[in-house]
Formats: C-alpha cells, sequence, structure tokens
C-alpha cells in the first residue's frame, strides 16, 4: 500500500489548492452570468452511502447568451479534484476571471459546467459503484443530458469538451475514454490515479483506523490520507454485502488483500487504456498538462507514449510548476483556447 499512499500525498496539494497563481484580469473582458443549479443523478439512485443524488452544479453562460436568444453554444464540462466540491474548485481556478479573460483574449464564447461529485469520503473518483453512486454515468449522462435540456447548446459530441484537473484529470481519463460517444474534445490535467497499485507493505495504524470505523459519517473524524483510502475502496472495491461502509479495504490485520488491489488495477487508466483505443482515435483533440515538480508527472507522461505508440495524435506539455501552481492560468491561457481551437460551433456540427 506503499505506492498508494506516496501518490495520494503527491496528490494532496492538487486536492488543496492552496498556492495558485491568478492570471491578469483582462481589462475588456465582458461578464459572464453565474448560476448554481441543482441535477438530478438517476445514475446515483440508490446508492448505499447516502451521498446526494440531486447535486450542486455551476453554470458560466457567455456575455452575448441573454441578448442573443437564438444562438447556440458549445459546452466544456469541467471535473474538480478530491476533497473539494464544485463551488471550492471554482474559487480556486478563479472561474469567472479566467473564463472571461478566455473570452477577452479571443475564445469563442462556450457555456462551462463545474459538476459536484464530492461524496461523504470526499470524492467519487468519477467512478461507477454500487456505494458511491454511479458518478461516471452521472456525469457522461446525466449532467449531459440536464444541460442539454435547459440551455441553448449545441447538442453534439463535437461541441462538447471534457477537462479536469487531479482527481477530475483522472474522471476526465476514464469517462473520456469511455463516452467518446458524448464528448467530442479532451484536456486531461495532472491526473492522478493512473497506474495500478502494488500490494507492497500494509500500514497497521491506517488499518486499525479504517477498521475503526462503524459509520460512514465517522470518515469525518480521519486524516486525509485515511480519508482517501476509504473513498478509493468505496469507488473501486464496493461490497453490498459489507456493511456499514460497503466496502472492501486493501489490506486487512496487515495483511495486502490481493482480490481487492486486482479490482483497483482494474480501474486504473494506464491498464485500461488499450480496450478503448478505438474510442480515443474518435476524438477532435486530445492535450495533457502536467507540472514540471508534480509527482503526478509519470503517470501523465506515460499515458502520453501510450497514445503516441498507437498513433493518437495527443498535445502533451510539462510545464514549469507543481501540482497546483498554475492551474488558473492554464485554465484561461490553455485550456480555454484549446476548446476554442476544437470544439464545433457551426451549424454544420457532426
Amino acid at each position: 500500500m506503499k505506492a498508494l499512499l506516496i501518490t495520494l500525498c503527491f496528490a494532496v496539494t492538487g486536492f488543496c489548492q492552496v498556492k495558485t497563481e491568478v492570471p491578469s484580469v483582462e481589462p475588456a473582458a465582458k461578464a459572464v452570468t453565474v448560476e448554481m443549479i441543482k441535477i438530478h443523478g438517476t445514475a446515483l439512485e440508490g446508492n448505499l452511502e447516502g451521498n446526494a443524488v440531486d447535486r450542486d452544479a455551476i453554470v458560466y453562460l457567455p456575455p452575448s447568451y441573454s441578448s442573443n436568444k437564438k444562438k447556440r453554444y458549445p459546452v466544456v464540462y469541467a471535473l474538480h479534484g478530491y476533497s473539494i466540491g464544485a463551488e471550492q474548485w471554482s474559487k480556486e481556478i478563479h472561474t469567472p476571471q479566467v473564463i472571461e479573460g478566455a473570452f477577452a483574449k479571443g475564445a469563442q464564447e462556450m457555456i462551462v459546467v463545474l459538476p459536484d461529485s464530492k461524496t461523504v469520503h470526499n470524492g467519487s473518483m468519477y467512478s461507477s459503484s454500487v456505494t458511491t453512486g454511479d458518478f461516471e454515468q452521472y456525469v457522461a449522462r446525466d449532467v449531459v443530458q440536464y444541460i442539454d435540456a435547459h440551455y441553448r447548446t449545441i447538442p453534439k459530441r463535437s461541441s462538447r469538451g471534457l477537462v479536469g484537473h487531479s482527481m477530475g484529470g483522472y474522471g476526465a481519463s476514464r469517462i473520456g475514454m469511455k463516452h467518446s460517444d458524448v464528448f467530442g474534445s479532451l484536456y486531461i490535467m495532472s491526473p492522478c490515479c493512473m497506474a495500478a497499485r502494488s500490494g507492497g507493505p500494509s500500514n497497521p495504524a491506517m488499518d486499525k483506523a479504517l477498521e475503526e470505523v462503524k459509520a460512514p459519517a465517522d470518515s469525518a473524524k480521519l486524516n486525509f490520507g485515511q480519508r482517501a483510502q476509504l473513498a478509493t475502496a468505496a469507488a473501486w472495491s464496493p461490497n453490498p454485502k459489507n456493511p456499514p461502509l460497503y466496502l472492501d479495504l486493501p489490506s486487512k490485520d496487515g495483511v495486502p488483500q490481493q482480490s481487492v488491489l486486482n479490482r483497483w488495477a482494474a480501474n486504473a487508466p494506464l491498464v485500461f487504456v488499450h480496450q478503448y483505443i478505438g474510442n480515443l482515435r474518435q476524438y477532435r483533440a486530445i492535450a495533457i498538462d502536467v507540472g514540471d515538480q508534480d509527482g503526478l508527472r509519470a503517470g501523465a507522461k506515460e499515458l502520453h507514449e501510450i497514445l503516441n505508440t498507437y498513433g493518437i495524435a495527443n498535445f502533451f506539455e510539462i510545464y514549469s510548476g507543481t501540482h497546483t501552481s498554475a492551474v488558473a492560468v492554464r485554465f484561461q491561457n490553455f485550456v480555454m483556447p484549446f476548446f476554442n481551437k476544437h470544439l464545433c460551433a457551426g451549424a454544420g456540427c457532426q
């Protein structure tokens, strides 16, 4: 389990995101409209943790949305990291400023949506689990269908972009690989949790702390690493016959549980990417970026190299920065221009 803990520790700074550079305010920027909404998750109904089924989301409508009633817009769906929800991530990437700034610098107007996937253990991993609820389908189906039904979108895959950072980068990888019928362009920022976990030595103190949890709400008393371990187990090794948490842990009584680790490995994008090469070939464009001081850079680079092996064009950059230092700047100056270039906005979108 040492490898898992190292990965989570590298990602902690990303999840907390306390040191983020803020791009300068663009003087010609026009205001976007911010709407705080609820989206019902059919895919989340009946989840064993009792996670909310009607979930918060933030929608940013471009400056011309209210005045040009006939215009329809591409949509970017942006996924937050572990331990934070959509509202906190909006503060950390400095929306709406970065969206307004991108428009002022020449990006076409788009709708930007931040769905929320925070759970009782602080994160869904954007995975499919009876314990947490099926957040993969929630994002790819429920959220997209709601936005198309309630806003003037261009309801075509070529006009939908998916981006995420850290746990959200994992989510963008996972959802992007499996749902190329929904999204047309993909941007993966500093993705966590890409590689399969090794068994390694157990952590007796963690094992004891987790075994003492008697109810999901007790998770709030745990430290970051312990809580992240529960979130991962709830997402990747659910067990409806193992109350009260309805999950299987990767070690028990100090002994790694290989059957559980195998289930975790099955959820590693670097393991299952080879099954979705056909889907990945359908994207108009794919981008991956990561900081040169980010402990998650190896996984991002390996994904890039796998795509290259299969001849799948992808933009890859290791930029100067930590896991979090440039996320707001990257969103304004790289993510939004990427979708400006690759999302279809015309009448002929397919």
